[in-house]
């Protein structure tokens, strides 16, 4: 179908504003079949839309309409049918009273000194026919503007498909949504809140009219994707990233969209479950949703279905933020922090499927329904108070329920809670703080304490590490006995379960280390740590290392015993790629280090370099890991003493992660993003002296997907 045969009817509600007549003047330009059509006419069905292809509202002004109006019903019988509905400007805050959508956005305003700003296409639909005539992914179709824009900022549709976000001149805005697409029976509605304004300079306006073309001639015949729902459909979402060299293959990971902290990880049933903040809007922290996976084996998963999602009128609004699972009396349950407005509150939800797939939440939620008055709490621009995070768990017929704060006068904070029944809580004080020289504005998040035995364990993120203590806890208070970090990489935020053998496992969120536009343009963000296994040794001190069912990935193996590596000297391993397993020992001999060179290429001068050095540091070099400027390309550090040569040292290399096991008691988490094709060498080599190698093992890993 041409252009021009595609009929369009340009709604008004009474007479046309400025920006509403130069949209109609535009549309006549371009050569467009546009015929402008009254509300009116078409609620006391004066005028029907059956000769139109495509109805267009674009207001200025967020639309009135009377709650005996049946504008909604007409509409959406018109879509129904196989026509197209666009929505643009402030009329996309008419989605909840025309039946669309029960979320509206909720950033509704002008933005007359705003720069030039456009669409941020998504990447999976930047060659859909809406989009596909623009020249660019990022194009700026407008500057500031009078009329009333619609963006949803701090929450998402609940039924529509985000196709697309904010960019400015100068940066992206992932979070600030301004195009969404809703199927509805044969046709489909389109909502453009933001980038096509007529009625004002500024922006590129052949962009500008490429999009508002391609959206009113195509909106009626080209299909919205709906929103994935079910497990398959999920799934499907991986398809999409089948050639991307830096998706991880044996590390849990986001279908697509944004990942960040484990939640509710839980044995069920003998399989594994971990539920995970996830957005499924895009690549990007906003509207938290929970993400859940299963597996039989902590090996193998699958995607199930979207656990958690806010509910537009609940304490959750916002998003479905981190908190854990609990077995109460045979219940599957949930605590979880809930966000609205400014308040962050502790709230519940039960599964009584097997599967842990529906979840139906506490009609009393929160469960608790303030923070403490004492200590002073810390609040800021965002929060009431900074209170979020949950660790629960039973002793006898008490539970106890940690939660993670932040105090006002600097340092972070753990609060205990205890419940007869999950539901009524009891606020008993703070086990720990610390951390009193820290920025004022510290929180100490997703705390959780863990029974070693002999010791316990309590951890903390604070927004920067994941700070540990071992000690003893009496049950109102924690007496630290020793203090170190989880991990000295790119990790935060790990939960833990205890498996029905017994064991510790614990995962953590891996984020990016590389710009949002680098991750808006991949598609996807963020991946879990491989699940580690947590003890306390011998000596008292904490044990990390990869849970044992890993070794079931390898594939064929690479063995070398005793090389010996003069100074200067180097070796090739025949084993490279992008996911597989490096064991070695290591022993200096009287060499300043030895170098393990990972994803190396030698035509675009790549390489990540693993150094152990003598001054009992291991660092991951990243200076030189990628050619991509949006990578990040400091260097990272952790000290592997005490120990007694040689350094046992295991590395794991899956796409653009790298972690790294050194004695079973110091990790370090990498993210590098090589460019070159070829960046796959493994290289190993000493600096300053002699050095021996007892053992290099590698191995190939499978996917666990």
């Amino acid at each position: 179908m041409t252009d021009t045969a595609v009929r369009i009817a340009s709604l008004h509600d009474g007479g046309r504003s400025v920006e509403q007549a130069a949209a109609d003047e535009w549309a006549e330009t371009a050569g467009l079949d546009l015929t402008p059509v009254a509300v009116s006419d078409l609620v006391d069905g004066d005028r029907s839309l059956a000769a139109f292809d495509t109805c267009w509202w674009h207001a200025d002004e967020p639309p009135k309409l009377g709650s005996t109006t049946d504008l909604g019903g007409v509409l959406r019988a018109f879509v129904r049918s196989g026509g197209g509905l666009v929505l643009s400007l402030a009329a996309l805050t008419a989605v909840n009273d025309l039946g669309i959508d029960p979320v509206t956005p909720d950033a509704v305003g002008p933005d007359p000194d705003g720069g030039p700003t456009g669409p941020l296409i998504k990447t999976a639909y930047d060659d859909h026919p809406l989009f596909e005539p623009l020249a660019t992914r990022r194009p700026l179709t407008r500057g500031g503007t009078d009329a009333t824009l619609a963006r949803y900022d701090s929450i998402l549709p609940e039924r529509g498909e985000v196709l697309a976000s904010t960019v400015s001149a100068d940066h992206d805005v992932p979070g600030l949504v301004t195009v969404v697409g809703w199927s509805l029976g044969d046709g489909s509605v389109v909502g453009l809140g933001d980038g096509l304004v007529f009625a004002a300079e500024g922006g590129d306006h052949d962009q500008r009219d490429r999009l508002a073309r391609a959206v009113l001639t195509n909106a009626a015949d080209s299909a919205i994707p709906e929103r994935p729902r079910t497990g398959g459909e999920i799934a499907a979402l991986r398809d999409r990233f089948e050639d991307d060299p830096h998706r991880p293959q044996f590390h849990l990971s986001t279908p697509a969209n944004w990942l960040n902290d484990p939640n509710g990880v839980v044995q069920w049933n003998g399989r594994y479950h971990v539920f995970y903040q996830y957005n499924p809007g895009g690549p990007y922290h906003d509207t938290i949703h929970w993400g859940h996976a299963v597996s039989d084996d902590l090996l193998h998963w699958e995607d199930e279905p979207v656990a958690l999602a806010p509910s537009p009128d609940g304490p959750d609004r916002d998003g479905c933020w981190s908190g854990c699972a609990v077995d109460d009396d045979g219940a599957a349950t949930l605590v979880y922090t809930g966000g609205r407005g400014r308040d962050q509150l502790p709230c519940l939800a039960t599964a009584d499927d097997p599967s842990l797939r529906r979840w139906e939440k506490a009609t009393d939620n929160p469960i608790i329904e303030a923070p403490p008055t004492e200590p002073d709490l810390l609040s800021t621009e965002e929060w009431n108070g900074e209170f979020r995070d949950h660790c629960v768990w039973q002793e006898g017929e008490t539970w106890y329920q940690l939660i993670g704060s932040g105090l006002a006068d600097g340092g972070g904070v753990v609060l205990l809670y205890e419940s007869p029944d999950l539901r009524e809580w009891e606020y008993r004080g703070p086990i720990l703080s610390g951390d009193r020289d820290t920025p004022q504005e510290t929180v100490w998040e997703c705390p959780e304490l863990l029974d070693l035995g002999e010791k316990q364990l309590l951890h903390v993120s604070n927004y920067e590490d994941v700070v540990y203590f071992l000690g003893q806890f009496d049950g109102a208070t924690f007496e630290p006995e020793r203090r170190g970090t989880l991990d000295r990489g790119d990790y935060y935020a790990p939960q833990s379960l205890r498996a029905d053998d017994g064991r510790l496992l614990t995962w953590g969120w891996v984020p990016e280390a590389r710009d949002v536009s680098a991750q808006w343009d991949a598609g996807w963000s963020g991946t879990m740590s491989l699940p580690r296994e947590l003890s306390l040794g011998d000596d008292g001190r904490l044990r990390q290392r990869p849970a044992r069912e890993l070794t079931e990935l390898r594939g064929d193996c690479e063995s070398r015993e005793s090389v010996t590596l003069d100074d200067g000297e180097s070796i090739r391993l025949d084993t490279d790629g992008r996911s597989f397993e490096l064991a070695t020992r290591l022993s200096l001999v009287d060499a300043d280090a030895v170098e393990v060179t990972l994803l190396g290429t030698a035509t675009e001068n790549e390489r990540t370099t693993l150094r152990y050095t003598r001054d009992d540091v291991l660092e991951v070099d990243r200076s030189r890991s990628s050619r991509d400027p949006r990578a990040t390309s400091d260097s990272q550090h952790v000290p592997v003493t005490p120990y007694d040569e040689p350094l046992d040292l295991r590395v794991f290399v899956d796409g653009s992660v790298v972690e790294l096991f050194a004695n079973e008691r110091h990790c370090l988490t990498s993210r590098v993003y090589p460019a070159g094709d070829d960046a796959t060498g493994v290289d190993l080599a000493t600096v300053g002296g002699r050095a021996r190698l007892p053992t290099v093992e590698a191995w190939e890993l499978a996917s666990i997907w």
